[in-house]
């Protein structure tokens, strides 16, 4: 019998990777191993409860002599051959026949040059087995590139989450078996934990800011200028609380860092909290309680969508666009793309739109998402047609 395997998952203090991991597991009705960069953040939050978890390959650190031998090696030869047998050893030794992977990183292809190692593992896997492009988002910008279009015309099934991408993707003759289905992570359960004390129920404004999209900004500091200046507005002008709400804790790459500044400036007031970590479930359980959320990780908003609560992404990629224009039919007003940020108050005029609209809002998510999530399931008939079920 034909087994399911999960792999580029980065690890579940990213909570969008283990919200993928448990979603996809919950659509599918099981999996056999998920290989992980990280199996010990992933016992930490139970994933290994629910899948058999293996470490993706050796264990390295960088800038010991082995690892730094093959990163060059790979970057004079221009393919990371080397590199990849030494980092995906556990895979590549594991892999057998007729199986099927699932590439869960969902927006992989937006990150710099990672496409390479995608492809080098499509590449190994899809000879004897079949591989799947699950739940993913592409800048239509790479489809440009005939090496990544070549890569992805290896995998049996692709499932794109959202509209722009799945377009561009039939656009450029990668149509065999390419299908629009949304994110599995629509379907995660919620889990209600209890709230601190400066959380009021319903009056509470949800905040998830990132490094990352601090990364994408046009002007330095443009992008804490602006929550900055939103969270005085709110207090300023409101009887609303904020609770600031972290998504991804990894040492390298941790929103409790600019949130955490928030927090100082504005704890004061009493009237703002920082939610500790917990698990994507616990989290999906603090922002579905919010009255609105403003957010940055893709998955931050998912939840919040889900959860029905009038929501404003603040954005760097194809990813916000398009789940926002598939939810609402237009991006315009729901995201605002962290590039475009230019003066100090842009957020708050995003914001006042949305508390403007905020009724409309609620009333379409809750008509909308009953269907629309029911659809991520849709994904587990495409697997079973490639397993011959």
């Amino acid at each position: 019998m034909n087994k399911v395997f999960l792999y580029n998952h980065g690890g579940a203090k990213n909570h969008g990777c283990e919200a993928l991991v448990r979603t996809t597991i919950k659509v599918l009705g099981g999996a056999d191993t998920l290989y992980s960069q990280r199996p010990h953040e992933d016992a930490a939050y139970g994933l290994d409860k629910l899948i058999n978890v293996k470490l993706e390959g050796r264990v390295y650190k960088k800038y010991r002599f082995n690892h730094f031998r093959l990163k060059l090696q790979s970057m004079i030869a221009g393919n990371i051959n080397g590199y990849g047998r030494f980092m995906y050893r556990n895979i590549l030794n594991d892999a057998a026949c007729g199986d099927v992977y699932l590439s869960i990183g969902g927006d992989n292809y937006c990150c710099g040059s990672f496409y390479k190692n995608l492809a080098f593992l499509n590449e190994a896997l899809s000879r004897n087995n079949k591989t799947v492009l699950w739940g993913c988002s592409i800048e239509p910008e790479l489809l440009k590139n005939p090496e990544i279009c070549g890569d992805l015309k290896r995998y049996a099934l692709i499932t794109a989450r959202e509209s722009i991408t799945y377009n561009a993707l039939i656009d450029a003759g990668i149509d065999k078996n390419t299908h629009l289905i949304p994110d599995t992570a629509f379907t995660l359960d919620a889990e209600n934990s209890k709230l601190p004390v400066e959380f009021v129920e319903n009056n509470t404004i949800g905040i998830n800011l990132s490094p990352l999209i601090i990364g994408c900004e046009s002007r330095a500091g443009v992008t804490m200028d602006n929550f900055k200046g939103l969270i005085r507005h709110i207090l300023d002008t409101t009887d609303m609380h904020i609770a600031l709400i972290p998504h991804v804790v990894w040492d390298f790459n941790d929103d409790r860092q600019p949130l955490g500044e928030l927090y100082r400036e504005f704890e004061s007031t009493g009237r703002v909290a920082l939610i500790g970590d917990c698990s994507c479930m616990e989290l999906k359980g603090v922002i579905g309680r919010c009255r609105m959320f403003i957010g940055a990780r893709t998955h931050s908003t998912i939840a919040a969508y889900s959860s029905c609560v009038p929501t404003l992404v603040v954005g760097y990629s194809v990813k916000s666009r398009g789940i926002a224009k598939d939810i609402f039919g237009t991006h315009e007003n729901y995201v605002v793309p962290v590039q475009t940020l230019q003066s100090s108050d842009d957020l708050i005029r995003a914001f006042e739109w949305m508390r403007q609209h905020e009724q409309d809002m609620r009333g379409h998510l809750q008509g909308f998402m009953p269907e629309y999530c029911q659809r991520a399931f849709d994904a587990a008939g495409q697997i079973k047609k490639l397993m011959g079920e």
